[in-house]
């Protein structure tokens, strides 16, 4: 009897140690993955006014190029979403990014605004394969209660890659004597490098390599935004089933989905603009750039703190959201007011975590909101609306209204859409208060 159960133990701490070295390998690879995703993604954002003076563009049709990456990444994501929760994560992933790398390759070697608008559209389908992958990967690897640090972890590497953008783009700048198309080049390079030795390194989920379930192995029962407990053994209905009960009936995705939309709609209109906006603030257009990279960069130890106190407070993510959002409306009025460079530099990086850290933690409340066999398509859900709404109001019509009545109509734009984001996350909070409830008494049950 005491061999059995020595045996036992020694079968569950084999187990957990397996289990965690599997979770710093998904954690490693997705959070690798997503920095070279974002590699690629911001290198036209952040040459723009280099690619404006060498073909000939105006700031119309950067804001329409820029925009068709939203139109067809916000389209594609629901597909690619739906897709995923079918498919093998960690292939997929690294498939994404390969194919980005190549697109982005070829609009290093055209100057013709059509084709480079095809491979934008191009880039943004094969772009869109990122995010539910890797957030599903999470979902599935991670309990709850650790949930928030590991996703915010996850979310920073964009941050990370739009600085690693940038450097990249320098270092390419100096080794290829400015040259555009070799700065393409470079970041095509590198991003598919990742994509090759993450790919080593990923899992796709724990019952793959016969592990079980996290719910299982943590022993911890979860209920999504509809009140359900979420269970991987429940049975998966079909793809219309899922839409319309998980999805488009679920008050809580309906709620996070605004408030991310409303968010994005503030992510890009700083983020998509400082190289033209700052300029006009008396910076130089190099030191502009580079604060594309800095706003991003400074983001990540506080996104990373504030979603590990989420964990902290048992799950309060709206919370959290809501405070960030009063605190980014904030700054928001001084970044839009201000002469001061000192002052608007400050800013910049107080507004790196207070815009992303939302960001972050509404993508795991979509993701906590539905069932397991959901995940993918939450994810896509959301970016629907995030990039057909939310980054296409930030680029073609923030674009169109500054290059028209200045730079006061496009800030009215973003405040608008940070007074519905912080409404949105007020009805958050109680609804969240609610669902806590349920999945405590879920748990007393169950000891």
């Amino acid at each position: 009897m005491f061999a059995f159960k020595k045996t036992v133990d020694r079968s569950a701490r084999g187990q957990a140690a397996t289990y965690k070295r599997r979770q710093i390998g998904v954690l490693l690879a997705t959070s690798f993955s997503y920095i070279g995703y974002y590699i690629i993604r911001l290198v036209f954002t952040t040459e723009q006014v280099h690619i404006m003076k060498a073909y000939g563009f105006d700031l119309g049709q950067i804001g329409l190029i820029l925009s068709t990456f939203g139109v067809g990444y916000g389209i594609a994501k629901i597909f690619m979403g739906a897709l995923v929760d079918r498919l093998n994560a960690r292939w997929f992933l690294a498939i994404g990014l390969y194919l980005s790398a190549f697109f982005n390759l070829l609009i290093g070697y055209t100057k013709n605004f059509y084709l480079i608008l095809i491979l934008m559209l191009l880039i943004a389908v094969t772009q869109s394969m990122g995010a539910p992958a890797c957030q599903r990967q999470i979902s599935l690897w991670f309990s709850k209660r650790h949930r928030g640090s590991i996703f915010s972890i996850w979310a920073s590497a964009h941050n990370a890659g739009a600085f690693l953008c940038v450097a990249s783009i320098q270092l390419a700048t100096f080794l290829f004597s400015g040259s555009l198309t070799m700065v393409f080049v470079v970041a095509s390079v590198v991003s598919a490098t990742i994509a090759t030795l993450m790919l080593l390194i990923n899992t796709d989920t724990p019952q793959s390599v016969g592990l079980p379930d996290i719910g299982t192995f943590t022993g911890y029962v979860e209920v999504d935004g509809q009140g359900q407990v979420r269970s991987e053994k429940a049975a998966r209905p079909s793809f219309g089933q899922i839409f319309l009960h998980s999805i488009l009936l679920n008050r809580v995705v309906w709620l996070v989905t605004l408030t991310s939309m409303s968010i994005y709609i503030v992510r890009y209109g700083i983020l998509s603009w400082i190289p033209s906006y700052l300029p006009t603030k008396g910076f130089s257009v190099t030191w502009a750039k580079w604060f594309v990279g800095i706003f991003e960069l400074s983001a990540v130890p506080g996104v990373i703190a504030l979603g590990a106190l989420s964990d902290l407070l048992n799950g309060r993510r709206a919370l959290i959201c809501l405070l960030s959002a009063l605190g980014m409306l904030g700054c928001l009025a001084i970044y839009f007011t201000s002469e001061n460079q000192a002052l608007l530099v400050v800013v910049l990086f107080l507004m790196g975590t207070l815009i992303y850290t939302p960001l972050s933690l509404v993508g795991l409340m979509v993701n906590e909101a539905v069932p397991n066999y959901a995940l993918g398509l939450s994810t896509g859900f959301m970016g629907f609306f995030q990039y057909i709404f939310g980054e296409t109001i930030a680029t073609a019509l923030i674009g169109l209204l500054v290059n028209r009545y200045g730079w006061q109509m496009g800030s009215n734009v973003i405040y608008a859409a940070a007074v519905l984001a912080i409404a949105l996350l007020i009805a958050l909070v109680f609804k969240e208060k609610q669902l806590r409830a349920v999945e405590e008494a879920a748990n007393s049950a169950t000891k």
